[in-house]
């Protein structure tokens, strides 16, 4: 209470925001459980199941063939972890601590932080998960060849960002309408289990289907992202710029919401919850 806070500089302010990120994050990280590498083995799980459930629908109905021709469970692996960086995202931003919880009460800590952390803390799992899962399919099983990894791999950082906006889009109205935000995250990340397109090939949808699908930005993400995982594959139905404007137009929407609920926080919006 009789501390003295003295002035800092650009340099020392900007270091101690890193490290209050950074103890945010691996906080956020260990959420989900008191052992990192435990929350880093449950969300593998996942990632490997999903992968294998998909691989054995594909195979009993006979689908493997209207795959992209190339290694099949690659092609099931960028779908899968786009989407699941995508929705894991979108639901950890949303549920990031709000301007009312108990840890804004902490001097340093702001809700900007709180939403940083929870981004960062998402794509540090999500990024570990399909690196280890890769090094192990190529290790273990079949050596495979991405055509263009650096830019795959921009398209996975692109549906992490749009996941990013929308959650912020989310977080900002959670205070006002926090039901409803519940609900519609969850038939979001339901939704997304077909609207993302990761079960089928762009370019074999005829033009009724794909007016379904082309509002999606993750359908988007994935499609391009499959165009530079293998070579023989040219998406012509989705482009790189639709989930890039769509991310920074709701990037600055959410922010405007956010930096207005944040001026009309009241502590009893925490018994709405």
């Amino acid at each position: 209470m009789f501390q003295q806070v003295k002035p800092k500089s650009r340099l020392q302010s900007a270091i101690s925001i890193l490290e209050l990120i950074y103890h945010s994050v691996v906080r956020d990280v260990r959420k989900g459980h008191g052992n990192a590498l435990m929350a880093l083995a449950i969300n593998l799980f996942q990632a490997i199941l999903f992968v294998a459930a998909f691989y054995l629908m594909f195979s009993l109905l006979g689908l493997r063939g209207a795959a992209l021709r190339g290694d099949f469970l690659l092609y099931i692996m960028s779908g899968i972890f786009v989407f699941l960086t995508h929705t894991k995202t979108l639901g950890a931003v949303a549920g990031a601590e709000g301007p009312s919880s108990a840890m804004m009460k902490h001097a340093p800590m702001n809700t900007v932080i709180a939403i940083t952390s929870a981004a960062i803390g998402a794509l540090y799992i999500q990024v570990l998960t399909l690196f280890l899962v890769l090094f192990v399919y190529h290790v273990g099983f079949t050596p495979f060849e991405i055509e263009q990894p650096f830019k795959a791999f921009g398209m996975f950082l692109l549906a992490w960002l749009s996941g990013v906006a929308i959650g912020v889009v989310l977080y900002a109205i959670k205070p006002w309408f926090p039901g409803f935000v519940g609900v519609f995250t969850t038939v979001y990340q339901r939704a997304n289990m077909i609207a993302s397109g990761k079960m089928f090939v762009a370019n074999t949808l005829p033009a009724y289907m794909l007016a379904m699908f082309d509002w999606n930005p993750l359908f988007h993400c994935i499609d391009q992202m499959r165009g530079f995982v293998f070579v023989n594959y040219l998406p012509r139905n989705s482009s790189i710029e639709y989930p890039l404007y769509v991310t920074i137009v709701l990037m600055m929407i959410g922010l405007l919401g956010e930096f207005y609920t944040r001026q009309q926080a009241s502590i009893s919006w925490d018994a709405r919850r």
